[in-house]
């Protein structure tokens, strides 16, 4: 038995687990992700000269993050990426432990039963935290 907490992947499956988000200093970017947002760190490799990946994950998340530098594939001009949704089981509670941790959350908006909480990065890429009453 294996120790990956990740399912395995089954045949005909497309599993979403890795976003590239587009920022201009990793370190900055980093630091807001892990230290106010609470990401881990999985990878931060700089395989050869100029490039650098960083994988972070969210409490409780099988998909990732990756901020990267030096691959051409993936570049995209920084703060572009918008409507990131993290889904939560208590929006006030989520909103109020980002604050905590220096986040400038917008208020929550209900918008037809589905609660939303805006903020960004400091590259100015969007997220929101979500939250779905249904899915208790």
């Amino acid at each position: 038995m294996s120790d990956n907490p990740t399912p395995a992947v089954q045949p005909g499956s497309l599993l979403l687990e890795l976003i590239l988000v587009p920022v201009t200093d990793i370190d900055r970017a980093k630091a807001f992700y892990t230290d106010q947002v609470g990401f881990t760190v999985d990878v931060d490799v700089s395989p050869s000269e100029g490039v650098r990946i960083v994988q972070l994950t969210p409490p409780g998340s099988y998909c990732s993050i990756t901020l990267s530098a030096g691959l051409p594939q993936a570049d995209m001009p920084p703060g572009s990426l918008r409507g990131l949704h993290l889904v939560v089981a208590d929006i006030e509670a989520a909103r109020s432990r980002l604050i905590d941790r220096g986040v400038d959350v917008a208020p929550v908006e209900d918008l037809g039963g589905v609660l939303y909480a805006w903020f960004t990065d400091p590259d100015g890429n969007t997220w929101t935290l979500q939250h779905m009453p249904w899915r208790q």
